[in-house]
């Protein structure tokens, strides 16, 4: 599939209003950025700037007051990205496999998954250089959530469904409980909604086998608030300003 990269252009956080650019950088308050630059002090790529609400790329263009070059303390970024099956969530594979990497060509900065999904996975993956936030969304003890589908053989009965919640013993210890739900019943499978707020290898393909129901196909869909609506398997976007407070505030 051609990678189709899709960019709110209005909530791209590489794109910011000069003044916020200029608060950003530690040159001043955004108030008195407006004042810089209707003081005609501020230049974009050596072109003077009257008016504050001129949008600069972050990474692309060279912003100057008093003929200072001025920089971002920490330029963050932050992707959303819908993992189709037969990718690696690593930045390199020795082996040559596709990876999470390939999906997401052309970025100058240097970007690591937020967790993991496996290569037989699908479904809704973080990117980010923000360690801090990395750390809160993949630690157990902040108990952000993460929604799955899960397409499993054969009919779960209550009682499997109960043993899920209530946690599974894997070889590692018990998982902590599970919220999870029937979605529908088939002839021969059963599709489930499960949310965990762990991160253990294979977590959701283990806890389903121990119960007897092995996965067949498994998509992630949520985590926390955040979805995958209009973001097609291989697209990425950058988060919106929503997105990203949201996170910033869990």
């Amino acid at each position: 599939m051609l990678l189709k990269n899709i960019k709110d252009k209005g909530s791209c956080l590489l794109e910011l209003r000069l003044q916020k650019f200029l608060s950003m950088a530690g040159v001043a308050s955004r108030r008195a950025a407006e004042e810089l630059i209707s003081q005609k002090r501020v230049k974009v790529n050596g072109v003077t700037v009257t008016k504050p609400g001129i949008k600069v790329d972050t990474e692309k263009d060279t912003v100057e007051v008093d003929g200072k070059v001025c920089k971002l303390k920490n330029t963050y970024v932050y992707i959303m990205l819908n993992k189709p099956k037969g990718y690696i969530t690593t930045l390199y594979d020795p082996f040559g496999r596709p990876t999470i990497l390939d999906l997401v060509k052309g970025l100058k900065t240097r970007v690591f998954p937020v967790g993991r999904l496996d290569k037989d996975t699908e479904g809704l993956l973080l990117l980010t250089n923000d360690g801090e936030l990395a750390y809160k969304l993949t630690h157990p003890k902040h108990g952000i959530e993460k929604t799955y589908i899960v397409k499993v053989k054969g009919k779960v009965s209550k009682k499997a469904v109960n043993v899920l919640q209530k946690g599974v013993i894997l070889e590692e210890g018990k998982t902590s409980p599970a919220k999870v739900r029937i979605l529908k019943r088939g002839i021969d499978f059963t599709l489930l909604e499960m949310k965990i707020h762990e991160g253990k290898k294979r977590q959701i393909r283990r806890m389903c086998e121990k119960v007897g129901h092995p996965v067949i196909e498994l998509k992630r869909v949520k985590i926390g608030e955040l979805t995958l609506k209009g973001l097609k398997a291989g697209e990425w976007r950058y988060l919106t300003n929503k997105e990203m407070e949201y996170l910033k505030n869990l």
